[in-house]
């Protein structure tokens, strides 16, 4: 049984929408007080009215990770919503497609502002509070696509997917003296706003390369945070955990189809 983390401190960045939201819903029905952030209001207040009526409370927060002042700013207007800070989930970041023919310096300038940037100062702002709360914790949004596989036309996501766990790696020594651990998890395929677009066959075929023959949940996703954001989990720090249903095991799509 795990202690409760009803009455904890969250902030989930980029939180509105998809996976961030999923997270957000597991803490807020775990009773903890939530702020979201995103960049569009409407969407953030469509969000908030959303996962209204879950045990925790939930709030937005306007800004970009991306953007020094937001940063700085959320932190501030998290403690200050809050009373304080004890989870950071760091998940704001963007995923645009460029083949490396294709790509500009601009492209690959706002991936990294967003993904490694956004990521690393957006922790560095929330120290000072998680360092207060006295179990203070951070958990990285990363992703199987960098660290362990690749796919045409992302090779700029899955180089900001990538550094996110070098920087998890030295932070984690860093912050331990200050009681503050840090990790990540790993999505795999999940189940997010606008897939249905893709069409039936496209599904299909993503659910035949998972072992456990489905795409992941966001829930599935938040719950891994939320067990790295327990007190259980506070001897873990500087590690990562897969969230993909078995995708990255199999050595074809042979070696599934021949089960």
């Amino acid at each position: 049984m795990f202690t409760p983390i009803s009455g904890c401190a969250v902030l989930v960045t980029g939180g509105t929408r998809g996976i961030g939201k999923g997270i957000a819903r597991v803490f807020a029905a775990a009773g903890a007080r939530v702020a979201v952030t995103g960049r569009d209001a409407a969407g953030g207040e469509a969000a908030v009215r959303d996962l209204a009526g879950l045990a925790g409370e939930v709030v937005f927060l306007q800004g970009d990770v991306g953007v020094e002042a937001d940063r700085s700013r959320v932190a501030a207007e998290t403690v200050d919503r809050l009373g304080g800070l004890d989870v950071l989930c760091a998940n704001a970041g963007v995923f645009p497609s460029a083949t490396l023919a294709e790509m500009t310096e601009q492209d690959l300038d706002e991936i990294l502002a967003v993904n490694v940037k956004g990521t690393m100062l957006m922790v560095r702002d929330c120290v000072p509070a998680l360092e207060r709360s006295g179990r203070g914790r951070v958990v990285i949004t990363s992703s199987i696509t960098g660290p362990v596989t690749g796919y045409p036309g992302w090779s700029h996501y899955g180089a900001t997917k990538a550094a996110q766990l070098g920087f998890m790696r030295t932070a984690a020594m860093e912050l331990a003296p200050k009681g503050i651990t840090v990790n990540a998890v790993l999505p795999g395929n999940v189940a997010t706003e606008g897939l249905d677009e893709l069409g039936e066959d496209y599904l299909r075929q993503m659910e035949e390369s998972i072992p456990l023959r489905r795409l992941g949940a966001v829930e599935d996703i938040g719950n891994a945070c939320l067990f790295l954001a327990t007190v259980e989990a506070g001897y873990i720090t500087g590690q990562t955990i897969v969230v993909d249903g078995g995708q990255v095991l199999p050595e074809s799509l042979q070696a599934l189809q021949s089960i």
